[in-house]
This record gives C-alpha cells, structure tokens and sequence, in this order.
C-alpha cells in the first residue's frame, strides 16, 4: 500500500516556538529522511529548555569526542518536519542558509534562539590605551551573530535594522583550512548592543541560555547602567 502524503500544516507562532526556530537556524539538523530533527549543543541545559519548549519527552545523547562533552536529541515528527522546510530550513542547510519567514511579532524571539545557537555575548577590559594613562581604562561589550551563509547573515542584518532600528556591521573571516567554509558575523559594538540586548531579554521568564544572559546581566551591575 503507498503511503499517503503528509500535507504541510501551518502551526501557530508562538514566543517560544520562535525561539526554538532560532536555536535549530543555527544548531539544528534536518535528516535526509523526511522525519527527524537532531537538536546538539556543548551545554545540556540548551537541549532541556529546547524539549520543554516542544514539549517532547525524549531522551538526551552524550559525546565525548577527545575530551570534548557535548549533547543531542533527535526527534520524529513529519507534520513538524515539512513545517520547519517550508519557512526556510533545510537538510544540509549551513552554506545555503537564507531568510527564514518569521513574523515579525515573533522576530526578537527567534534573535535570541539564534543568539542562544551560534551568537557571542562578550565582555572583557580594554587596556590598550593605559600607556597614556592607567586610568585609560574601558569595559567593553558586544554582541555578535555567526553564520556560514552569506545570504543568511544579510537577511538577518537587514531584518534586525527594520525590527528595531540598530545597525551592527558585518565581517568575513576567510578560512584558510581547504574546503572549509568561510565564517560571516554581524557585530554589535557596546552602544548598540546596549540597545539590542534589553529588546532581546525583555522579560524573566522566556526560555534562554542562561550563561549568555548572565554576562549581559552582570555587565549591566558592574557598570550601573540603567536601562
């Protein structure tokens, strides 16, 4: 008997889908088979946050790759499967990556995913200047998103400008490892990350990688910012 086709259904956009979306853009994987979703990160609390969100009950993997601890959990459902491809994900998708339609209710959301995935939130003391004078001393903070597609980067410099008004500037590192793809980055200095970062965490309780909150939250304490 041929097996009957599984029609797209559209599901409804919520926060917290959203953000899921952002995190399989960037740390997902579709198989070939029409079926599956593999979800890894190096931090198992991502995994568990990413099962609550789907509210999916399966079991998390570990691997040890030369000391190297890392996660995953695969999961099966075709309804979702066909979905996730017609907004814009694909198998094999790192290089090929464009504009995921994602509504714009929802866009934060799905930012911070991403950010969540492959993005930097980085702090640290610039001294460079302390030859003039010790006191020459500045805390620096930016925000910055990876991808290995060009497009991708684009579009998504392009949708965050239009979301919220705030420009960051985009970078191409070269590799120099043969057949290894180049890395692109969209790049949020102190002022403008300052801004991104508050829309981005907006509230207590939406799902996200705590370690990367952290560093914003505790950057703000340290300087006595008031946003």
């Amino acid at each position: 008997m041929a097996n009957k086709k599984v029609k797209t259904k559209a599901l409804s956009w919520t926060p917290n889908l959203a953000y899921i979306v952002g995190l399989l853009t960037t740390d997902g994987c579709l198989s070939n088979d029409g079926r599956h979703i593999i979800m890894r990160s190096l931090e198992i609390e991502q995994l568990k946050t990413f099962k609550k969100c789907l509210k999916i009950k399966n079991i998390i993997g570990k691997n040890n790759n030369k000391g190297i601890i890392s996660y995953r959990v695969q999961f099966g459902d075709v309804v979702f499967y066909k979905w996730i491809l017609s907004i814009g994900l694909m198998p094999n998708k790192s290089k090929i990556l464009e504009k995921i339609k994602i509504p714009d209710e929802f866009f934060i959301d799905f930012l911070r995913g991403h950010l969540d995935g492959d993005g930097s939130i980085t702090t640290y003391f610039d001294k460079y200047n302390t030859y003039k004078n010790k006191k020459y001393i500045y805390r620096r903070l930016f925000v910055r998103f990876i991808s290995a597609s060009k497009k991708h980067m684009a579009w998504l410099h392009k949708k965050i400008r239009l979301n919220t008004g705030i420009l960051g500037k985009e970078h191409v590192y070269e590799s120099k490892i043969p057949n290894r793809a180049d890395i692109h980055t969209i790049k949020f200095m102190k002022k403008a990350s300052l801004k991104l970062l508050p829309l981005i965490y907006y509230s207590k309780s939406i799902p996200t990688l705590s370690r990367k909150r952290k560093i914003y939250e505790d950057f703000i304490k340290d300087v006595n910012i008031k946003l």
